[in-house]
Order: structure tokens, then C-alpha cells, then sequence
């Protein structure tokens, strides 16, 4: 079976929910099922520009203002292409940004 790891960045005020939605399509089962909602996070601080003239509409701080915010990194396994697709569109949909900034990887076993 295929495997696949998401990795994204979230505010801490949805880090439960972002992980909450991912895990119900899913996503975050090692073994067979022996281990769920597994997930690593780090946190950190990421930044952002949100520009006026480009249409920004911001979640958090105002436009045209460097912003700052503490962030959690999260990584998160997904067996199965449609798992991955469907933690994808779960993250869309629970994340508060317009644009949330996220990766797939596709895993392999060497």
C-alpha cells in the first residue's frame, strides 16, 4: 500500500481541530490499526505578510503588517492515496487561513 506523510503548519488555536479532522478520514494509523491518531508537532514561529492590493483577507493580524505567530508543525502518516487526498480536503476545511501551507510526501520503504 502506498504511504504518504502530510506535514503543515497550524496557529495553536486549531492544532486539536486540524488534527481532529485529519484523523477521522483516517489518517494517523501505524500497524494495522494497533496505533491511532499518531502525529508529531513542534512548535515554532512563522510570519506572513497579508498584502492589501493582492486581496488578503487575514485570519489573523491586518493587512499590509508583517505578522508573527506562534505555530505548530505537524506531521501526520496516511495509508492509502484516497486517505491522503481526503486529509488533505479535512485540513482545508478546519484550517483557519485562507491559505494554509502544507506538504505531501510520498513514502518509501527501503
Amino acid at each position: 500500500m502506498e504511504r504518504f506523510k502530510l506535514i503543515y503548519t497550524v496557529p495553536v488555536s486549531h492544532l486539536q481541530t486540524t488534527k481532529d479532522a485529519i484523523f477521522k478520514t483516517g489518517a494517523g494509523v501505524y500497524e494495522g490499526g494497533k496505533y491511532v491518531q499518531v502525529a508529531f508537532e513542534i512548535s515554532g514561529q512563522g510570519q506572513f505578510l497579508p498584502v492589501s492590493e493582492a486581496g488578503a483577507d487575514p485570519h489573523t493580524g491586518e493587512t499590509d503588517q508583517l505578522e508573527r505567530v506562534l505555530e505548530y508543525k505537524v506531521e501526520i502518516l496516511c495509508e492509502g492515496r484516497n486517505v491522503a487526498k481526503a486529509a488533505v480536503a479535512a485540513l482545508k476545511g478546519a484550517h483557519p487561513y485562507e491559505v494554509p501551507a502544507y506538504e505531501v510526501y510520498r513514502l518509501e520503504d527501503i
